[in-house]
């Protein structure tokens, strides 16, 4: 999204397009389902089951955390990781707002 438009949006419209560009990834999609599996923080436990590399893990998780979706807190030399679950609760609210709010009327096209 460009930065010169964003200011026409509601705050609400801007954070829930940044949550949805952050998951829109099949990456991101298979680590969030891996954190909400494990439902503990992970550490370094996702390169081997997502079988990608670390560095590109880490550029996923960073994009994940920058939207607010996940948390991390640093454990020696590691940080875990975790969903954040106000913004999870948050985004699944807005979501669900989003789809009910359409009533199929059969008087569109």
């Amino acid at each position: 999204m460009g930065t010169t438009k964003s200011e026409i949006y509601t705050d609400e419209q801007n954070k829930l397009a940044v949550q949805l560009k952050a998951i829109a990834h099949p990456a991101r999609i298979a680590i969030l389902q891996e954190l909400i599996k494990t439902n503990a923080c992970i550490c370094g436990d996702l390169v081997e089951e997502l079988g990608l590399a670390q560095a590109t893990i880490s550029q996923h998780l960073k994009e994940l955390k920058n939207a607010g979706l996940i948390q991390g807190t640093i454990e020696g030399a590691s940080v875990c990781y975790c969903i954040e679950p106000n913004a999870w609760n948050n985004l699944q609210k807005d979501l669900n707002g989003l789809f009910s709010s359409y009533k199929n009327i059969n008087s569109c096209c």
